[in-house]
């Protein structure tokens, strides 16, 4: 009996003073898989179980950081967050209890890190998202130094590096002192080799190296066209896999093909245990507003306005649900949605700041121009001409209709390709509003540039996209900018 005891004591304590271990088992690699498809419940289920068979591994509690992560970064709860936001660094001191002779040890903290930043930026906690992403930085390129034949360094390392390659030059001295240097160029290099890569890890995170590579390949390489190309190739599960879904749905909004992104978000599987998350609803009333479906738009915003608890786009969302209303004709409706945009979210997000901007002013759109718009945002080009063809420059009193005008002109003719009478109409569009606060100018600037870089012409691409940069504030400044810098990186070769 005595010798029972001593043996259970022996093995309790060998228990518990056992190294962790990182094993990428069966079980784990499915729930992987499932959380990384946004089937959280099946991924939840599947990682405990394997904790349950070996509590050492550290895998599954790896994976259960993946779901935290999309569920806070998708639907924005503040009361989940204020419970939850201290789980990241519990984790990634668990993590530090593992093997350090292995990639995975700091691989994981890093990913960790990453992951506590982007959510950090979602509550407006920018000081806490810095110091994660340097860390996120430091321990991945260690991790590279030390495990340089582990691929799976290259698509955080190099997302990463590309993310730190679009920093300002006025603020290289910062970066070069947290100890942060990057390319674009380079970036994405490591990045396209893991996910255009057989290794068996490369396989394994398909699905995570895509939406990485997609959202870099779209902003970062202004790949736009390529990108959505890219996830029509048939090389993805666009109806079950929820994640590329959504980036699919939203990327393809954002290149103007608004049918294609309509498709995915009614097409994708109505199966439970999915991440229950309202920008579905955003997402879809942005393409119905596109093709002025203003009823069915209002009902999808409203949707997405009942459920969302979170602050980013809820005032472009009102913003846009007044749109809704306003060409409707139902102004008393228009205006309780404007005065919503004074009150809610937030204004973190350029889409916000847009909105705010425009209810103070108190000031209605023109509603042919704003036809002419949302028209050319979905990609109805043509009907979007058709509109504008009724008019000309002259007809509009109001400057700040002027330069609408000309800048919308110049970007229905871009999207037709008709590169010739969009430069004109961007150049008539950037003179106008150059020293004004609207961001037509910027816009204007930047798109003449990409159309230059776009047909071979870099040295005046630069020009243009230094255009963009010297401009004083206006709306939309941070993210044109950096859009501008990494055209400028494109361009130069850097």
């Amino acid at each position: 009996m005595k010798l029972a005891s001593t043996l259970f004591l022996l093995l309790i304590y060998l228990n518990l003073h056992a190294q962790k271990v990182f094993d990428f088992s069966p079980i784990c690699r499915l729930a992987y898989t499932e959380v990384m498809q946004l089937q959280i419940g099946k991924g939840y289920r599947d990682a405990e179980e394997s904790r349950q068979a070996n509590p050492q591994n550290l895998i599954p509690v790896y994976l259960e950081s993946y779901i935290d992560f999309f569920t806070l970064f998708l639907n924005e709860d503040p009361q989940e967050y204020a419970q939850k936001k201290g789980v990241f660094d519990v984790r990634i001191e668990l993590m530090q209890s593992g093997n350090k002779n292995t990639p995975w040890y700091l691989y994981t903290q890093s990913v960790l890190y990453l992951q506590k930043a982007a959510v950090a930026i979602k509550f407006g906690e920018t000081w806490t998202a810095g110091w994660a992403f340097r860390k996120s930085f430091l321990l991945v390129k260690e991790n590279k130094k030390k495990f340089p034949n582990f691929l799976p360094n290259q698509l955080i390392y190099g997302a990463l590096e590309a993310a730190v390659g679009t920093i300002p030059k006025n603020y290289k001295w910062l970066a070069s002192l947290l100890g942060l240097r990057g390319s674009v160029k380079k970036g994405m290099l490591q990045v396209k080799n893991f996910v255009f890569s057989t290794n068996e890890w490369a396989q394994l995170m398909q699905t995570e190296g895509a939406f990485i590579y997609g959202y870099l390949n779209f902003y970062l390489e202004n790949k736009k066209s390529e990108t959505v190309q890219f996830l029509k190739s048939g090389r993805f599960d666009l109806v079950n896999n929820y994640l590329l879904a959504y980036m699919a749905a939203n990327l393809g909004k954002n290149d103007k093909q608004t049918e294609f992104a309509k498709s995915i978000i009614l097409n994708r599987s109505k199966a439970s245990g999915y991440l229950e998350t309202p920008v579905w609803h955003l997402e879809l009333g942005y393409d119905l507003l596109n093709h002025l479906q203003l009823t069915d738009a209002v009902r999808a915003f409203n949707l997405f306005l009942q459920q969302f608890k979170g602050k980013f786009y809820v005032k472009d969302t009102y913003r846009r649900l007044s749109w809704c209303y306003f060409l409707l004709g139902n102004m008393p409706a228009a205006e309780n949605a404007r005065q919503q945009i004074l009150s809610k979210g937030s204004t973190i997000a350029d889409a916000d700041k847009e909105a705010q901007k425009e209810a103070q002013s108190k000031k209605w759109p023109n509603a042919l121009l704003l036809k002419a718009r949302l028209l050319d945002d979905g990609g109805y080009r043509n009907e979007a001409l058709q509109l504008l063809s009724s008019t000309q420059l002259k007809n509009y009193a109001d400057i700040s209709d002027q330069l609408e005008y000309t800048y919308r002109m110049g970007r229905i003719y871009d999207g037709l390709n008709n590169y010739a009478k969009a430069i004109e109409f961007y150049r008539q569009a950037y003179e106008l509003g150059k020293d004004r606060t609207e961001y037509y100018a910027a816009r204007a600037a930047l798109q003449a540039g990409m159309i230059y870089e776009r047909t071979g012409n870099k040295k005046e691409a630069i020009v243009y996209y230094n255009l963009c940069l010297n401009l004083g504030e206006h709306d939309y400044k941070s993210s044109l900018d950096q859009r501008a810098k990494s055209g400028i990186a494109r361009s130069t070769g850097q």
